[in-house]
């Protein structure tokens, strides 16, 4: 596996006839494309820290992941510590709130940061077991030389994400980490169980309790033509344009952005940090005390976003999911930096996805819609997947030679 990692990180085509045991699993291998894609370095070590201290303690007291801690502490903490493996359960964010087990493992993997509080998310550190789990919603182990991160190479991992039984929301990833032992079927049946009894758990926690909305959670609508809008608490709230930027660009870099970074997503003459600092405080103002820190400037709630709905249905391979979710491109009218960039960014992904499914009803949604209505390859790929016998198919031929003409080619 080593030979494979080595061949396609340098770049190099992998080889017809690979080295025994170097053959890539097509989920490891779509995982590395997009840790490629995503800019990781797989000579880092590991996740940033992005959160520590007393803000690490806050976040994780109210976090719904501490409902199920007991249940993972009993089914698979008490066993990790004798048999040389690590527990760790991190947020829906592939951020590590609990990192438990054998005591020298610990310290080894804190060489490459799998500590509490560091992002462990796909996009930040690569192939991983939580954030591949979590950026694929589904289960996985990955082995050795399977993770991105050469860092990593020393480990193996087995992780499934865990979802809220009442919304079915993920809410978080349950992972054991340690040797070769870890890639054993057995450890994934393990693991598999014990999402099944935390889940259990986390209804009966929630059926009890009253229906009050969790103010550490809140959703926010930034794709389509429509004004953004918050929901927190139970409230919708409309927000600015402005606002809207500086959320979806605070929850697409959960590691926080320093004041002057934030300027530069936001306005490419930036912005003095005297109208930032007064920005923040605004949206301090919207999310509550406890929802929003400093230097820098980061989310302490789980913001979960349309845009990364979107973004989780394209990692699973699910172009039409992806486009039910879809309403339109994100801030339409945002002239941001940061936000051209994830719209640019977002609407790539999702018109290589149509293309490549030849499904001719996505196709036919997509160049209905204003991403894909001049779109000559979308149409053309559309025409290419219909029967020629459809009635259907000369007013599509007749479109694209339309917009041949329109657009001179």
């Amino acid at each position: 596996m080593s030979f494979a990692h080595s061949s396609f990180i340098e770049g190099t085509r992998l080889p017809s006839v690979r080295p025994s045991g170097d053959s890539v699993r097509s989920v490891v291998l779509d995982s590395w494309r997009r840790s490629r894609s995503s800019g990781v370095d797989p000579d880092g070590f590991g996740g940033a820290v992005g959160m520590a201290g007393l803000d690490l303690q806050r976040y994780r007291a109210t976090h719904p992941t501490a409902l199920i801690r007991p249940v993972v502490r009993k089914l698979l903490v008490e066993d990790a510590s004798d048999a040389g493996l690590l527990v760790a359960i991190s947020d829906a964010r592939g951020r590590l709130l609990w990192v438990e087990g054998d005591s020298k493992v610990k310290d080894r993997v804190a060489g490459m940061n799998f500590v509490e509080g560091a992002d462990w998310s796909e996009d930040r550190v690569g192939t991983n077991a939580p954030g591949t789990a979590l950026a694929l919603d589904h289960h996985v182990q990955i082995f050795g030389a399977e993770h991105f991160s050469r860092a990593a190479h020393e480990f193996s991992c087995t992780a499934a994400p865990v979802h809220d039984p009442l919304s079915g929301k993920v809410i978080g990833a349950i992972d054991i980490t340690g040797g070769p032992r870890v890639a054993a079927p057995e450890v994934l049946a393990l693991i598999r169980a014990t999402v099944v009894a935390a889940e259990s758990e986390l209804r009966l926690h929630l059926l009890g309790a009253p229906t009050v909305p969790d103010p550490t959670t809140a959703r926010l609508q930034v794709l389509g033509p429509g004004r953004p809008v918050l929901t927190i608490a139970g409230e919708r709230i409309r927000l600015s344009q402005r606002h809207a930027e500086i959320l979806v660009l605070l929850a697409d870099h959960p590691e926080g952005l320093s004041a002057d970074h934030l300027s530069m997503l936001l306005d490419e003459s930036e912005l003095d940090p005297v109208t930032v600092r007064a920005e923040m405080s605004r949206v301090r103002k919207i999310l509550g005390a406890n929802g929003l820190a400093s230097r820098p400037y980061r989310l302490l709630m789980d913001l979960d976003t349309d845009l990364g709905e979107v973004r989780r249905a394209l990692a699973r391979g699910d172009a039409a999911a992806a486009m039910r979710a879809y309403p339109g491109p994100v801030l339409p009218r945002s002239l941001a930096p940061g936000i051209t960039e994830l719209r640019a960014e977002l609407h790539g992904r999702l018109r290589a996805s149509l293309l490549a499914t030849g499904d001719p009803r996505l196709l036919a949604r997509w160049t209905s819609c204003v991403d894909g209505r001049d779109d000559i390859a979308a149409w053309a790929a559309y025409l290419g997947s219909m029967d020629r016998n459809s009635s259907v198919y000369a007013q599509v031929e007749a479109q694209l030679t339309l917009l041949d003409r329109k657009l001179g080619i």
